[in-house]
């Protein structure tokens, strides 16, 4: 059993789990069979706006911080003292404030949060140059080979990069280490704040066989709630049906789940490079201000935006939405998704949302929309595997691709377009 302390990096085999470092005494102690064998991580910041904001004003750090809210919005993110009064990311703020009375709520401060997520991620580079951003505050990385370079493990090189980023930037991060993607994002949850879990490959099935199927990337209430009616609760019960049953049932999530049930994830971590972010916009002859006629040349960007990213193998996590008004003035508004896409229809789906908000007589000249937090899309877009229904409007989609592919891109046009004229969008690539 090799060990590993997270305070004095001591390191050394045992014959059983140390309590203790037997160096300093901590009770910090990493101990796994394959502790140093393993080089593929997931790294997550803890409660990353609010540590920024506890960082910046100690006064608040022992308090209940809110991150976002208002009268009437919503949370973004809050501190784990919050967390244990209920208070969740995307909760309206009236809920957070009833469950807890006494917190702070702070306005987001993007500009210092994207600042401070830069200091980390340059650190990440530093360690190896394949590292796989998902958002602000979290990425893959792939350290196999980089031992001469850092004469170390891997395992010691994260401890030590979570301490340095601690120490000198003043927020804390957990971190997951295994044999592939999907097994080192599920590590990387179990022991937050400040965690550092393992998941070897001996032990795959039978850690993932007790675990509710809901931690499977991917799978959302609404298809928990699906297969909780088919009498499937655990991965245990995945990992004991066929392959082509499941695919019987679920169609292309059934093949997904019967992978990731056994823990197994053929996806490289791969370094994004050049553009950060994919947009498109388009400027009207006449200044508009109703929604529906907003809406449809909303749509024919989301779909250019889409053939875009699926031209370039890339999904992004987050939808942004641009309007500028009849007087110049520019409202840009963003929606962060819970699993990335390069789907037309997701991208609408978000972004109408977010233009509905924003459909108060104005009059606008120009309408945009882009997704950033960009990432190789390996071949696949998990948004269609949420739900059933939603799966079905995916594989339309495909479908719809295949046809322009061969017939060009006027071959096959959504019914909410065809009376749509508008001027060419321009396309955007921001690094």
């Amino acid at each position: 059993m090799d060990y590993l302390c997270r305070d004095c990096f001591a390191s050394g085999a045992a014959g059983a789990a140390p309590d203790r470092c037997p160096a300093c005494g901590s009770p910090r102690v990493l101990a796994h069979a394959e502790l140093f064998s393993l080089s593929i991580a997931h790294v997550d910041c803890d409660a990353f706006y609010a540590s920024v904001e506890k960082r910046d004003n100690p006064e608040l750090r022992d308090k209940p911080v809110i991150v976002g809210g208002g009268q009437r919005g919503v949370v973004s993110t809050c501190c784990y003292i919050a967390r244990q009064y209920g208070v969740r990311s995307a909760m309206p703020s009236a809920t957070a404030r009833r469950l807890c009375p006494d917190a702070v709520f702070v306005k987001p401060d993007m500009r210092k949060y994207v600042a401070v997520s830069r200091q980390i991620r340059e650190r990440m580079e530093a360690l190896t140059p394949l590292v796989e951003p998902l958002s602000i505050d979290e990425a893959f990385l792939d350290l196999n080979g980089t031992e001469k370079v850092h004469r170390a493990k891997p395992a010691m090189v994260l401890a030590r990069f979570a301490k340095e980023i601690e120490t000198d930037i003043g927020v804390t991060l957990s971190v997951g280490l295994s044999h592939n993607k999907f097994l080192a994002k599920v590590a990387s949850d179990l022991n937050k704040p400040r965690g550092f879990s393992i998941i070897g490959k001996a032990e795959t099935l039978s850690f993932l066989a007790e675990k509710p199927v809901s931690i499977i990337f991917g799978v959302g209430k609404v298809f928990t709630e699906t297969l909780a009616r088919d009498g499937i609760l655990s991965i245990g019960q995945l990992q004991q049906m066929q392959p082509q049953e499941l695919i019987r049932r679920y169609g292309e999530m059934g093949a997904r789940l019967g992978h990731l049930s056994r823990g197994e994830d053929a996806r490289g971590v791969h370094r994004v490079s050049g553009a950060k972010s994919v947009s498109h916009e388009t400027t009207f002859l006449t200044d508009i201000s109703e929604y529906e006629a907003l809406a449809k040349p909303l749509l024919a960007l989301s779909e250019h935006v889409s053939e875009r990213m699926k031209k370039h193998d890339l999904v992004g996590d987050t939808v942004q939405l641009k309007l500028k008004s009849s007087g110049f003035r520019i409202r840009t508004r963003a929606r962060h998704l819970s699993v990335p896409t390069q789907l037309a229809h997701t991208i609408f789906e978000h972004a109408s949302a977010l233009l509905a908000r924003e459909v108060d007589g104005t009059a606008y000249r120009l309408i945009g929309v882009g997704l950033t937090g960009l990432s190789a899309a390996d071949g696949s877009d998990p948004t269609d595997l949420v739900a059933p229904e939603v799966a079905r409007k995916a594989a339309a989609e495909r479908a719809i691709d295949r046809v322009r592919g061969r017939f060009g891109r006027d071959a096959l046009v959504r019914g909410r377009l065809y009376d749509h004229r508008s001027p060419e969008p321009d396309e955007k690539d921001e690094s």
